[in-house]
């Protein structure tokens, strides 16, 4: 992302506390568990109970202008997932979603994760990847579905 647009983005606590999703005090207490912790403000907060993830999504969402999507009954393109390395979908959690003429779209839980984003970029060579944010369950959903497709595909080269 560019640093230009870092700056000019609201800051994650001040946009909970507009939305009064958390007081100035929480926030406090969770930046300071953040300095000895290196978690992302956000996960501190929802571990503490303070926040709830599809809070915490929207908010992420706003701020970083990206859309927030259930994977419930959404089709999912199993051939454009397996043109992505296993590493990317089950380490970095980026799961390639849709492709057209100019970009790929991930789902991710976590668009702040630097290295995953690159490692989806280079992935997708000269194509722009765009994110979309999911929640952990769904997440966690489709990475079983595709072990299991991992799986199953292993079973019909043997």
């Amino acid at each position: 992302m560019d640093n230009k647009i870092l700056r000019k983005q609201k800051l994650l606590g001040q946009i909970l506390i507009e939305k009064k999703l958390i007081t100035t005090q929480q926030l406090s207490d969770a930046l300071k568990e953040q300095g000895h912790s290196n978690e992302f403000l956000g996960q501190i907060l929802k571990k503490r109970g303070i926040i709830k993830e599809d809070d915490l999504l929207t908010v992420l969402a706003e701020q970083f202008n990206i859309p927030y999507i259930k994977l419930k009954d959404r089709y999912i393109d199993w051939d454009l997932i397996r043109q992505f390395s296993p590493s990317l979908i089950i380490d970095y959690k980026y799961i390639p979603l849709a492709r057209d003429d100019w970009a790929i779209t991930f789902a991710t839980t976590n668009p702040m994760d630097i290295n995953a984003l690159k490692k989806a970029e280079d992935e997708a060579g000269v194509l722009k990847a765009k994110l979309v944010l999911i929640n952990n369950a769904d997440m966690e959903d489709i990475i079983h579905r595709y072990r299991q497709y991992l799986r199953g595909n292993i079973s019909k080269i043997i």
